[in-house]
């Protein structure tokens, strides 16, 4: 079933519930519904069919989840896009998608440029601004005046849904091709495996133009009188304040976004105990930074892992009560299978190292025309992740390296997250990368990239004497360089691809 049908069912149900919050602005259930409606119109109005693909391409706000709620109703496949990449990169996704519409905001111009250069196919540009260049489209002013398209397409549960574009930390990005059914099975293994309370408040900083975004589009198909405040841009102070304003019980974040909280001179002046689930992915949690959030702010942050292929789901720790094991991706979803595999596609037992692989009904249908890459992670119906760990005694998952990360050095295969949490346990340290460098006598050695907290001031011999108190003579970086700030793509990951460059 479309899974913008499902989405309206639950909508009606509750159809004065104020959802969501963006710019200030409170939007009701119905309201939101009404405005997608309205979109669908346009929509058709100008040329969109089923199977089209749309380009969302905009900075947080509520026009990005209705963008997808329109798309879905039609049929069409939604396009989120990464608005930070470089203008090649993004030309890429428009010709490999071979989207003809976009719709994003007059700030991105260059980049929509850039990409119908590439893709002279996508000739419709649809922008969230009411001042729009002469051959362009304002979102609004077609939106505000047509009549509600009260029909939703139908559609199978295979049917493609959207086209997620991998992070690219380690290569060129692929299109993960989730399903509606897929997408409905993400919503529904996050919701049972968490069990939150209902009529919490969340606070959405995290960028919507990927699978957060489709995430968040989706989890009122089984949450009740949720509310989403949107904001556009993370700033500490417009955070805490929102926090306070409207009694926030969860807030998500990535790792580089707790290390700034950390960094904040006052968070006195705000009640951030009132929330009560900070949770954390998208890239490793330093253990230095998990015990400082704790001891400055009494929050025990959740940390959840999951990637595109799996439609972002994966596993996480419990907020239940039951145990949080700090630097673990803890167990499985409901409904998702993990297991450790050997390079020989042998499963392994507890407390050994392998690569994790899993099974699940919100697994990706493979990777946009590419199907010799699909072969490469599809496997027998596992998902080979590329990420290395072990499952503990407990059955909580650990996270040791990605795959292609690990550095070989003298033979002997060196993480580069033990050498990283050796750096980030320097109190000077804010972030820190470590990568493998070629080397005439070991065949690769350590390279790290360490970027200070604001004010402080160190010196390659003071780094290297700290981890001598953590590390062996053999995990000892040879080089050790100095970035004001260290590569990251959209969702806060560090990207080893630019470091390696470098």
């Amino acid at each position: 079933m479309n899974i913008a049908k499902l989405r309206e069912l639950k909508v009606l149900q509750e159809p004065e519930q104020v959802s969501f919050v963006s710019g200030g602005r409170e939007m009701t259930n119905y309201e939101f519904l009404s405005q997608a409606r309205r979109l669908v119109t346009v929509l058709k109005n100008l040329g969109v069919k089923r199977g089209d693909r749309v380009m969302v391409q905009m900075p947080n706000c509520v026009e990005v989840l209705q963008s997808f709620g329109a798309i879905w109703r039609l049929g069409a496949v939604a396009v989120p896009v990464n608005y930070m990449l470089k203008d090649d990169e993004i030309a890429s996704i428009y010709a490999d998608s071979g989207a003809k519409v976009v719709i994003s905001v007059k700030d991105f111009l260059p980049k929509i440029q850039a990409g119908q250069a590439k893709a002279p196919q996508t000739k419709t540009v649809l922008l969230v601004n009411d001042d729009v260049p002469d051959g362009m489209y304002s979102f609004h002013a077609l939106v505000d005046k047509a009549p509600e398209t009260p029909d939703i397409e139908d559609v199978a549960d295979d049917d493609l849904a959207a086209l997620i574009y991998t992070a690219g930390t380690t290569g060129a990005s692929k299109g993960v091709m989730l399903t509606h059914g897929s997408l409905y099975a993400n919503s529904k293994m996050s919701y049972e495996s968490t069990k939150m309370p209902h009529g919490m408040t969340n606070i959405t900083v995290l960028p919507l133009c990927h699978a957060y975004g489709i995430a968040v589009a989706n989890s009122g198909l089984f949450y009740e009188r949720t509310k989403s405040v949107i904001l556009n841009t993370f700033d500490l102070e417009t955070l805490f304040a929102s926090i306070d304003k409207y009694d926030a019980k969860l807030v998500a974040l990535v790792p580089t976004m707790y290390v700034f909280m950390l960094m904040y001179p006052n968070p006195n002046n705000h009640d951030l105990s009132r929330v009560k689930y900070w949770m954390c992915g998208s890239a490793p949690l330093s253990r230095a930074t998990w015990d400082q959030f704790y001891k400055r702010f009494g929050g025990k942050i959740i940390e959840g892992w999951g990637l595109s292929e799996s439609g972002a789901s994966g596993s996480a720790n419990p907020c239940d009560g039951r145990p949080i094991k700090v630097g673990s991706i803890g167990i499985p979803f409901v409904g998702m299978t993990m297991g450790i595999m050997d390079d020989d596609g042998k499963l392994m037992g507890d407390n050994q190292s392998g690569e994790i692989v899993l099974q699940g009904p919100s697994i990706m249908k493979g990777y946009w025309n590419k199907p010799e890459e699909t072969a490469k992670v599809l496997i027998d119906g596992w998902l080979h992740t590329g990420d290395v760990g072990y499952r503990d005694e407990d059955g909580y998952y650990w996270i040791t390296d990605r795959k292609k990360d690990l550095i070989i050095k003298g033979g002997e295969n060196i993480s580069p997250r033990t050498i990283e949490e050796a750096l980030y346990a320097h109190p000077k340290v804010a972030e820190a990368s470590v990568i493998a460098v070629k080397d005439e006598v070991y065949g690769e050695n350590i390279k790290a990239f360490v970027s200070l907290k604001p004010g402080q001031t160190a010196t390659v011999e003071e780094i290297l004497a700290h981890c001598k108190t953590k590390l062996s003579s053999f995990f000892m970086p040879k080089e050790i360089v100095f970035l004001e700030a260290l590569p990251k793509n959209l969702v806060g990951k560090i990207l080893k691809k630019e470091l390696r460059k470098l």
